[in-house]
């Protein structure tokens, strides 16, 4: 009895030396748990030999933008790769010569849904290349930073016979640029700002450790996605456009809020705004497009198509402007706004719907932008409403937005007929939102602000401290007043403070700074719907 006691103590001490043994040669034993390939042989060939060649055939094909700066995420889809590996291939073509130590993927849920980001509960993922080992105790430590990332097996698993493609598809490509690595393998069962921004803060003070450093210590972020599904060919470039425009005005905010209101599409959404959030705090300055095609450039068939991007997210020694602070407006499309404002008001007012857009605008005013209409009436405010993000065509915002302040600003009574002839109209023309990392930079006069920690938001534009006589730091208190919050809460590390500029002209104003008399509650966010919808969120 006592020998079989002993016996198996022995067999149980060399199968646990065997599993070291073989994963320190990065060879799971038959003990550990393995996510095994779910797609490969359908979204990839299950050959290892040709699953390279083509791999390695995309990557050729593909070259590789010269990016200057240090390389800390990329975006890259995940379809078939015979639709979207040629896409991914100009994302990965730029790891060529660059060495990571771990990489963290994530990833979309198509199979199951829940409420937080989960790390795989496992020890590694395999493909036909070979075995990725998780890095356990990275991801220990990032479960620990915040409840909504948890240690978990969800997502991960086969439900109902599938498996998740979007996190596995980009594992080939990884293992024939970089060899071997650690993983951290992250699926978001849910897309919103809260989650998306828990992983992205989690993830920069994780990698940025102990000292604050600013590089992300041999650390790659991976987000995969697609774009929109199954549009008619020209409907999804244009679509496709507003999402890849987003990202090179690193406007993560605007994308979060237009994905979950269903505006933008992009099935991996929340992974996109999850790494621009943990780039951009790890030093990121620069998002560049490298690529986009659809399916029906590949097909021909463009009758419903589905559209890939990709992209990189880039720490640029050099700081380049904005390419949107080359956006302006000449006098005639700021006169077609203002038409489109007064037109919009006295058609709202006197028939109870929005107004037909006029032919042959120029094509600058078909731009997605957000926008402010003010009216006065005897140089008195009289209606403040807009659209913070870009969610529409400028002339179609503007048009909205001016009936919405005529009608739904709940401060006051709808404009009737008799005031028609008495109103003046100021138009507001948004830029991208871009989180201030320095407070010091916030311009008075140049810069309008938007507060937000949880539930909580406000805005106020550019004029407003102007008239007001505020100093920055008043502005910063006023705008956090504005969002329902306590005047320091600026300096929160939960809250996010937003800055844009705007173009901002009307009649009987002048432009940047307007108005003489303007509220500082004066913008209130546009309701989404049509006149019919109650009143906006102040």
């Amino acid at each position: 009895m006592v020998t079989q006691s002993r016996n198996r103590i022995l067999a149980a001490v060399l199968m646990t030396i065997a599993c070291l043994i073989a994963l320190g040669s990065v060879t799971v034993c038959q003990t550990s748990k393995v996510r095994p390939a779910a797609v490969a042989g359908a979204f990839y060939p299950a050959d290892p030999a040709q699953l390279g060649k083509m791999v390695d055939e995309l990557l050729a094909k593909a070259g590789g933008e010269k990016i200057d700066g240090e390389l800390l995420a990329l975006v890259s889809p995940h379809a078939g790769y015979e639709y979207s590996g040629g896409v991914a291939a100009h994302a990965y073509a730029l790891l060529k010569g660059r060495k990571y130590e771990r990489v963290v993927v994530i990833s979309p849920s198509h199979i199951e849904s829940f409420p937080f980001a989960a790390i795989y509960d496992g020890d590694a993922y395999t493909t036909p290349l070979g075995t990725l080992p998780v890095d356990k105790e990275f991801a220990a430590k990032l479960a620990g930073m915040n409840s909504l990332i948890k240690i978990s097996g969800q997502g991960h698993g086969i439900v109902e016979g599938r498996g998740e493609h979007a996190l596995e598809d980009q594992l080939p490509f990884l293992q024939r640029t970089l060899g071997q690595f650690k993983l951290v393998p992250i699926v978001m069962g849910d897309q919103n700002y809260d989650l998306e921004r828990a992983l992205g803060v989690s993830l920069a003070k994780l990698l940025r450790g102990p000292k604050g450093s600013p590089g992300p210590g041999g650390t790659l972020i991976v987000a995969s996605s697609d774009l929109s599904h199954f549009h008619p060919y020209d409907e999804a470039v244009k679509l496709d456009r507003k999402v890849l425009d987003g990202i090179a005005d690193y406007d993560y905010f605007s994308l979060s809020q237009n994905f979950e209101r269903g505006i933008w599409e992009a099935c991996g959404g929340g992974p996109i705004v999850a790494a621009m959030i943990a780039a951009e705090r790890l030093g990121a300055n620069r998002a560049v497009v490298l690529k986009y095609a659809n399916s029906g450039d590949l097909t021909g068939d463009k009758s419903r198509v589905v559209g890939y991007g990709a992209a990189a997210l880039v720490a640029e020694r050099k700081t380049r402007a904005p390419k949107t602070l080359a956006f302006s407006l000449q006098q005639k499309e700021k006169d077609a706004l203002l038409r489109i404002a007064r037109r919009s008001v006295e058609t709202a007012v006197k028939e109870q719907k929005f107004a037909a857009l006029e032919n042959g605008l120029p094509e600058t005013l078909a731009q997605a932008r957000g926008a402010f209409v003010t009216l006065k009436e005897r140089g008195q405010l009289r209606g403040c409403i807009g659209y913070i993000t870009p969610s529409k065509a400028l002339a179609e915002t503007v048009r909205d937005v001016a009936a919405f302040a005529a009608l739904k600003d709940t401060r006051f009574r709808p404009v009737t007929v008799a005031e028609l002839g008495q109103l003046e109209y100021e138009v507001s023309v948004l830029s991208p939102l871009r989180r201030v990392t320095d407070f010091k930079q916030i311009r008075v006069g140049r810069d309008g602000l938007v507060v937000r920690k949880g539930e909580f938001e406000g805005l106020l534009l550019p004029q407003v401290p102007v008239e007001q006589g505020w100093d920055r730091q008043t502005f910063l208190e006023q705008t956090c007043v504005k969002a329902g919050l306590p005047t320091n809460a600026w300096q929160d590390e939960e809250t996010d403070v937003f800055a844009f500029s705007a173009i901002v002209f009307g009649e009987h104003t002048r432009v940047q700074p307007a108005g003489e008399d303007e509220d500082p509650d004066a913008a209130r966010r546009a309701p989404p719907g049509g006149l019919e919808q109650g009143p906006p969120r102040p």
